[in-house]
């Protein structure tokens, strides 16, 4: 079966009844009215969706609004693994990336763009997730970090995430980040990014 029809079956199963009821209401204006009180799934609404060209493998921005509007993370996580070609199970680092990106998302706040900025995400980029989510900060942030993965892939760790966050003087968020990943049993790098973290903390704490 193509892999992005597993992902939508994958998503279906795990949508609850109100998150259909949601879904439909959300899909309203796309979808006819007796289609939508016909359906049973998620996957009844994703196959109209593709059939209508509204969604496919290449163009999963309306399932991504879909999702982040029930608040769905899990959900867009198994979206973002399936947009940068990774499996959970085997992406090395992936988990310790994950409970990362969620301390980012619940503490840089208003500070999101200062954090894009020093990711390398472009203006133009910016602009674009501000407007996809103006009422949220958190998903803001999570866009954010989505698109900097996907860009980065295997570059995108968490050690570089942590020299970020210093660099932006976020070294409160910064310190949750590895405090959390210590309470894990985890080590966020080698001696030599350790070092590297260690030095850019106290450039941070020098800096006027």
């Amino acid at each position: 079966m193509d892999p992005f029809l597993v992902l939508l079956h994958s998503l279906s199963g795990s949508l609850s009844s109100s998150d259909l009821m949601e879904l439909k209401f959300l899909c309203r204006e796309r979808v006819g009215k007796r289609k939508l009180e016909h359906m049973q799934s998620g996957l009844d609404l994703f196959s109209v969706l593709l059939e209508q060209n509204d969604l496919d493998r290449n163009h999963t921005g309306l399932l991504r609004e879909l999702l982040a509007s029930l608040r769905r993370h899990d959900l867009l996580q198994r979206l973002d693994n399936f947009e940068a070609g990774l499996a959970v199970s085997t992406a090395p680092g992936e988990a310790d990336l994950q409970v990362a990106f969620d301390i980012v998302c619940d503490n840089v706040g208003r500070d999101w763009k200062r954090l894009a900025r020093v990711l390398k995400l472009s203006e133009v980029k910016i602009d674009g997730i501000e407007e996809r989510y103006p009422r949220s900060l958190s998903e803001q942030v999570r866009e954010t970090l989505r698109v900097w993965k996907i860009a980065e892939r295997e570059k995108a760790t968490v050690s570089e995430l942590v020299n970020a966050l210093r660099m932006c003087q976020l070294n409160l968020v910064a310190d949750l980040v590895e405090e959390a990943l210590q309470t894990r049993g985890s080590v966020t790098g080698s001696e030599n990014v350790s070092r590297v973290l260690w030095d850019s903390t106290v450039s941070s704490s020098q800096a006027p």
